[in-house]
């Protein structure tokens, strides 16, 4: 299955359980906005921050996403790639293997429709 596939049933999934569990998730869609807001360092430093957690732990769907958030944030591929060698460097074979996912989400992403 394609990132793009694989993030376009991630996002149905959401929808589903959004109606579930509205108020739940209103306070997540709260809590994102506020901790995006802060102004103390860029969305786009936040959304390394967030990539590199998902990575740790093993959440491809959260990479995936973050993968996305990055592009719209005006990452590059080069930023993704020193990203991608410190969550190596501090993970490990496991953390090799998620950033191998961000990558190909990346340039999954990137290729023309």
């Amino acid at each position: 299955m394609s990132y793009k596939a694989k993030i376009n049933d991630m996002r149905a999934e959401l929808r589903v359980m959004n109606k579930l569990i509205p108020d739940t998730m209103a306070g997540f869609s709260v809590l994102s906005k506020a901790a995006k807001d802060s102004p103390a360092i860029s969305v786009k430093e936040k959304e390394y921050v967030a990539l590199a957690i998902a990575i740790s732990q093993r959440c491809e769907p959260c990479v995936n996403f973050h993968v996305e958030a990055l592009m719209k944030a005006g990452a590059t591929r080069e930023e993704l790639g020193d990203v991608l060698a410190m969550c190596v460097q501090m993970g490990g074979g496991p953390s090799v293997m998620y950033a191998a996912h961000a990558l190909a989400a990346w340039d999954e992403f990137s290729a023309p429709a």
